[in-house]
């Protein structure tokens, strides 16, 4: 019987989390556990200990290729590594999430620093960007108001407001207009902001469209 989420979500959750925030960078990226680290303590530190204990129960336990195959088992995704090196690897990163909390080893808060922890920071704009401002966008919608006026219809408006917050957030953090370019290819966005906005400009004016819609006070 192939997992369903709940069950995946009890006995892989965080051991996904983990070991896709190194995909793209390499089994051995420092900032790919960093960035892990600096999210987990920012929001649920409790899913350390967690994810460091679904770590040693897959490396203990290997699936065999015909569970894997029935999708009974959590397949982990190619990171780069032989498969003889894989059980070593998954208890070292157990280890150091172990000593994380023992040693103080959270990270400090700041700038996200890898495309996965981008998206564990600021999910929903994720969301709205990968979803509605890739490439495809002009073939969709024509433009990004239309873009956006699609992602309102059929958005939770509790999804709209974290929207909006996770927009606040991120224009406090001390990005200049390349950064925020950048961080807005990271998280999934592959058109310009529209003329005659820049990134940081075209990111207040979405604030505020989403403010007023939810019937915040007006901007003055």
């Amino acid at each position: 019987m192939s997992l369903n989420p709940a069950e995946h979500d009890r006995k892989y959750g965080e051991l996904d989390q983990v070991v896709r925030a190194h995909l793209g960078l390499g089994p051995h990226a420092p900032e790919a556990l960093t960035g892990y680290l600096r999210q987990a303590w920012r929001t649920r530190p409790w899913a350390v200990a967690v994810a460091a204990a679904q770590l040693r129960a897959y490396a203990d336990n290997p699936p065999g290729r015909l569970r894997l195959r029935l999708g009974e088992y959590y397949r982990l995704p190619d990171v780069g590594l032989p498969p003889e090196e894989i059980r070593d690897w998954l208890i070292a990163l157990a280890d150091r999430l172990d000593a994380s909390p023992a040693s103080g080893e959270a990270p400090p808060p700041g700038t996200p620093g890898t495309p996965w922890e981008w998206r564990a920071r600021f999910p929903e704009l994720a969301q709205l960007l990968g979803g509605w401002f890739s490439q495809d966008m002009p073939d969709e919608f024509g433009d990004h108001e239309s873009a956006l006026a699609d992602y309102l219809a059929g958005t939770d408006p509790g999804l709209a407001a974290q929207l909006t917050g996770e927009l606040h957030d991120l224009l406090a953090l001390p990005l200049d207009e390349d950064d925020l370019a950048l961080a807005l290819t990271a998280l999934g966005g592959e058109v310009e902001p529209p003329a005659p906005y820049g990134p940081g400009a075209w990111l207040a004016a979405l604030a505020m469209r989403l403010r007023d819609r939810s019937g915040g006070p007006s901007a003055g």
